[in-house]
């Protein structure tokens, strides 16, 4: 990945810009929707998960881990996303950081209700991805059982030394870099969704795998034409 130099930012290497009393309202305003968000979809996975030892997965199913796992894989874009809006006047970026913070807060919430209306813990002894080795329903092995062993970093999630760097960028270079790391997570989504589903005949897991497959997909062509408008 090719981090654009600070040099090319139009607020310079070490210059941030100023912040207006109507920049932060923007701000503060757009971190309450994500919290809303947020919430709604605690209430909406709660009202929707059934109850139950009968039905509900077990605390060692795929359907929990791909439940504990996503949400982590989340809640990094949601931060990614408020980052990016506090770094770039580009109306056109800072609604779909919005709308990708809003979404992922609000399924990050459905899937943290539905593990405890399942009565799981939200964490785990197991390390993170040990979900994707287990056997699918059919009772095989897919290329997600052996592309990502249990304990490695989840696919597309963006590195400590990524997210400094987006922390620390501005403008035109702050763009580029969110672009680069958000088309990366969402194609990490999307295959964690797919594993999810080769695993899992859970209605609700389900519904809200394929409708991660099928928005973020078309956010990573979106993302796409946009970072080659940046090139």
């Amino acid at each position: 990945m090719t981090i654009t130099d600070p040099a090319a930012s139009p607020f310079g290497a070490d210059a941030r810009p100023e912040r207006g009393p109507a920049r932060v309202r923007l701000i503060v305003a757009g971190a309450l929707l994500v919290l809303v968000a947020l919430v709604a979809g605690v209430l909406l996975g709660r009202a929707t998960a059934p109850a139950g030892a009968a039905s509900a997965p077990s605390a060692e199913s795929a359907e929990a881990g791909f439940a504990r796992d996503m949400q982590t894989h989340h809640n990094q874009a949601v931060e990614m996303s408020i980052l990016l809006r506090d770094r770039t006047d580009d109306e056109e970026l800072r609604l779909l950081a919005l709308d990708i913070a809003t979404a992922q807060s609000q399924q990050a919430g459905q899937m943290f209700a539905w593990l405890n209306v399942w009565g799981v813990p939200q964490t785990s002894t197991e390390p993170e991805m040990a979900w994707m080795a287990l056997p699918t329903l059919d009772g095989g092995h897919d290329e997600h059982s052996t592309a990502h062993m249990p304990g490695e970093p989840m696919p597309g999630l963006a590195t400590p030394e990524q997210m400094q760097a987006l922390r620390d960028a501005e403008g035109l270079e702050a763009e580029r870099l969110w672009l680069e790391l958000m088309i990366e997570h969402h194609k990490g989504g999307v295959e964690m969704a797919e594993a999810v589903l080769a695993r899992t005949d859970d209605e609700l897991v389900t519904r809200l795998a394929n409708g991660v497959v099928q928005l973020q997909q078309k956010e990573i062509d979106y993302m796409t034409e946009l970072l080659e408008e940046r090139s």
